[in-house]
């Protein structure tokens, strides 16, 4: 559906609201997320769940919900949304269920990668891999969901965080969110999974997929150890891709997960999200060059607004 205006990953200030919209005022600090949270459906009541029957990411949706019509326009044609967000806009509009209220002291310009990939990576680990502290995981991929799960499993004492990427040049950047060691697979001859497996003594304790190359998700998934592993999925696959592994993996008590924005609902969780990093790193870097050695958003910055 084109035109449409694309963009998914903001912050942003309330500038009007619609008739019945209590949640949001004008000027309230937000970031809009493009999968949403209704809090009326079974999935939003579910304390397992945030796959919002109403507002469940939709790429081939380009209108809002309510009328079925756009918001945008120029020379009198529409203009079409993309996934409830178009945020590469000075100003967008949104369904009030995919817009987090966050703490107005959070810098917008920072916590705006909160409302993709950090979460994404962040929830990957917190809460669907769980790496008890000890435990050796493995990320595959290093780009930032990657790193924000490296992150995670470093906070929470993981003591070996092996991390897998085709691009070498990644692997000095992956250091700072507590990757202890690299794997490039294009260095070895043996399958990846197997190269994990001798170096682990049978396997790790927990795999995080961020790539949506299904071979990877084979990989990381063959790569846990029998009896405890557990392999957690985040990329998006193409949508002809395959999973084939043998059931034998399963049966051996090998564990494989998928998660969607990290398990985060985006309302009730995403500005729990943002107080964590404020109380984590904002409050406590000082306004010079040590902001910059906490976290992913005080280290890479953002110009996005």
């Amino acid at each position: 559906m084109f035109p449409r205006i694309f963009g998914h990953e903001a912050g942003g200030i309330v500038e009007s609201v619609g008739e019945g919209v209590t949640d949001v005022a004008p000027g309230d600090h937000v970031l809009p997320v493009f999968t949403g949270e209704c809090k009326e459906c079974p999935h939003c009541k579910s304390a397992e769940s945030n796959m919002c029957d109403l507002l469940r990411i939709n790429t081939d949706r380009g209108v809002m919900i309510g009328d079925r019509k756009s918001r945008f326009s120029i020379g009198g044609k529409p203009i079409y949304h993309f996934v409830g967000t178009s945020t590469f806009s000075q100003y967008t509009v949104m369904h009030v269920g995919c817009v987090a209220k966050i703490n107005p002291e959070a810098p917008l310009d920072k916590v705006c990668v909160l409302s993709c990939g950090i979460s994404t990576g962040l929830g990957a680990s917190i809460n669907v891999a769980k790496p008890p502290k000890g435990s050796t995981v493995a990320i595959f991929g290093l780009g930032v969901v990657g790193l924000a799960a490296a992150e995670d499993a470093r906070i929470t004492g993981a003591s070996r965080i092996t991390c897998v990427d085709l691009n070498a040049s990644r692997f000095e950047e992956a250091r700072k969110f507590g990757c202890t060691e690299f794997v490039n697979p294009k260095d070895h001859t043996k399958p990846v999974q197997q190269v994990l497996v001798d170096m682990t003594n049978g396997g790790v304790d927990r795999s995080v997929e961020c790539t949506g190359n299904v071979n990877a998700m084979i990989q990381a998934f063959e790569c846990v150890h029998d009896g405890w592993g557990v392999a957690v999925l985040v990329g998006v696959p193409h949508k002809d891709a395959e999973f084939k592994t043998h059931p034998m993996n399963f049966l051996n008590e090998r564990t494989l997960k998928g998660t969607f924005f990290g398990n985060f609902k985006p309302r009730t969780d995403v500005p729990n999200v943002v107080e964590m990093y404020m109380k984590l790193c904002w409050r406590s870097c000082p306004p010079t060059t040590a902001r910059g050695r906490r976290c992913w958003p005080c280290r890479r910055g953002s110009s996005r607004r």
